[in-house]
């Protein structure tokens, strides 16, 4: 199987399984983290581009597990923690590691944080390893060993 198929394939079966436990996942410290991922993933290489902003917006608008909270609220959080990046990376970047980490003592929560970088980093096809990186450092802070997740 070509590595393109893989990445597809995998994020294909996180999104299911993140389906599976839609109903278990409607907190705002799910909503928080999860969107703070979502800005990790997006911004992962350091920059981040109208088009990818534009591109990981719309896959958090149409995110079947995430249309538990409105659309207007995540595009408000997800941009302003895109704005936390952009104002002094390192410094957002501790900020919404803190946020994800609120939902470490909830391990379902907790995997689908991790679910939902992979899912963001793999939509396009291409997880690339800055992306994974970022997955991966996620899942240490949540306490979650990354080959959990094959990355």
């Amino acid at each position: 199987m070509a590595l393109w198929d893989r990445i597809k394939d995998s994020a294909q079966t996180m999104q299911n399984q993140l389906v599976a436990k839609k109903n278990d996942l409607k907190s705002g410290a799910f909503r928080d983290a999860s969107m703070a991922m979502c800005a990790l993933v997006a911004a992962a290489d350091g920059v981040v581009d109208p088009s990818e902003r534009r591109r990981v917006a719309q896959l958090i608008a149409t995110n079947e597990v995430l249309q538990n909270f409105p659309a207007e609220d995540l595009r408000v959080r997800f941009e302003g923690c895109l704005d936390k990046l952009a104002a002094d990376f390192d410094f957002g970047k501790v900020a919404l590691m803190q946020e994800i980490g609120k939902v470490k003592k909830k391990p379902v929560e907790a995997r689908a944080v991790v679910q939902i970088g992979i899912v963001i980093g793999g939509a396009d096809g291409d997880f690339d390893p800055t992306e994974r990186a970022v997955v991966r450092e996620v899942c240490f802070a949540l306490g979650i060993t990354p080959a959990e997740f094959d990355v």
